[in-house]
């Protein structure tokens, strides 16, 4: 079902003052393109249990791949449940440890990093060397109404920790068999996060790729920095959602700003946006050129993101310290790591039983079993200070 968002369209292009008339016809054009891809159904396995070849074939051409329907209204209803309490817990302020009523805000005592703040429509990272950097230029900010609260939060890493419901979407048996079909049955963990963008808030995330060790490997290729699935818990606009270059992530490292500079704005031709619905759940290549406009619209966004590596491309290797310290991931912290991934397959278990449940090789392998409930559930705090950045 193909969303009407041309009041959003028209809102988002107001905000762009002389360049008004371009941002709409990028926005148009990039959701028409989008559609015209073929890349996106239901996810299918072939006989064998691999992952279909058409799907394959579409997601090495493009870089990702739309999965229709994975996630059911009762599951989504869960998430929504959960953002409700999440955003109840907000701190009164970025970095503060109470809320606006004064109780304990959500990460108030946790070591490591959770709620990403930003202005209403800032673009945080664009043009500093947050994230090393890999955000090279600033995108345009747009005012804010006067309604608009002086920061938000846009971005919650390690929700694992704060969201059972998001929890038991890592665990997901289809999804976790498609990442065996694509990084091996030894794949290992990236990180979860939330990405909220809220209407007439909601921040950009500037033109990046994502990665940041092996972009001059002699191993290098097109898989070596993994992917994210990117679950949809409202659907994704040409207005609120990520736009991405397809093919680029076959190319190597991408000069942006000289990108930007034969485009002649910070429009970059080729890309087109992730245009989805609430329960679709997209696969994107970390290396795939990326990015989003502030939410200048009327349609929320929230992202259930996590992502998963080939263990040849974490093991042995030095981590560059995206949002931790930097380590040297070893057998032990990939296992460390992947405890949370055994605790998800049981806590979904435990609420849809009828769903036969994913079989993790190394838990196989090493005969670790996992059981979800209230006592487990504090060995996950601060567990994403062990994230294996790349």
């Amino acid at each position: 079902m193909k969303q009407d968002i041309s009041q959003s369209i028209e809102a988002c292009a107001a905000h762009y003052g002389e360049d008004a008339d371009a941002m709409r016809d990028y926005l148009i054009e990039g959701q028409r393109n989008a559609y015209d891809l073929n890349n996106r159904g239901a996810i299918r396995f072939d006989q064998n249990g691999s992952l279909a070849e058409d799907i394959l074939s579409a997601y090495s051409k493009y870089g990702f791949y739309i999965f229709e329907n994975v996630l059911a209204q009762d599951e989504l209803e869960d998430i929504k449940s959960d953002l409700d309490s999440i955003r109840q817990s907000y701190p009164a302020e970025p970095n503060g440890k109470l809320t606006k009523d004064g109780k304990p805000a959500l990460g108030a005592d946790c070591l490591g990093p959770n709620l990403v703040w930003s202005k209403p429509l800032g673009d945080p990272l664009g043009g500093t060397e947050l994230a090393n950097g890999r955000h090279q230029v600033k995108l345009f900010e747009p005012e804010a109404s006067e309604s608009a609260p002086a920061y938000a939060p846009f971005i919650l890493l390690g929700s694992l920790q704060f969201s059972e419901s998001c929890l038991r979407v890592y665990g997901h048996p289809q999804l976790l068999r498609v990442a065996e079909s694509i990084n091996g049955v030894d794949f290992a963990p990236f990180n979860e996060s939330l990405f909220i963008k809220d209407p007439g808030v909601g921040a950009a995330v500037s033109w990046h790729q994502d990665g940041n060790t092996h972009w001059e490997s002699e191993n290098f290729d097109e898989g070596i920095h993994g992917f994210n699935f990117m679950a949809q818990v409202y659907g994704s606009t040409a207005v609120n959602g990520v736009w991405v270059k397809p093919g680029s992530h076959k190319v190597g490292k991408i000069d942006i700003k000289q990108l930007i500079e034969e485009s002649g704005s910070e429009r970059i031709e080729g890309m087109v946006p992730l245009v989805c619905n609430p329960g679709d759940v997209i696969i994107c290549n970390r290396q795939l050129l990326h990015g989003s406009f502030p939410n200048c619209g009327f349609e929320p966004r929230v992202t259930v993101n996590f992502g998963f590596h080939r263990r040849s491309s974490v093991l042995g290797v030095q981590g560059p310290g995206l949002y931790s310290e930097p380590m040297f991931y070893d057998d032990a912290l990939i296992e460390e790591r992947s405890k949370p991934l055994g605790y998800a397959i049981d806590a979904r278990k435990q609420r849809f039983p009828d769903e036969p449940s994913y079989q993790y090789q190394p838990f196989i392998d090493s005969g670790k079993t996992f059981h979800w409930n209230k006592t487990v559930k504090a060995e996950l705090k601060d567990y994403n200070l062990r994230d294996l950045s790349i």
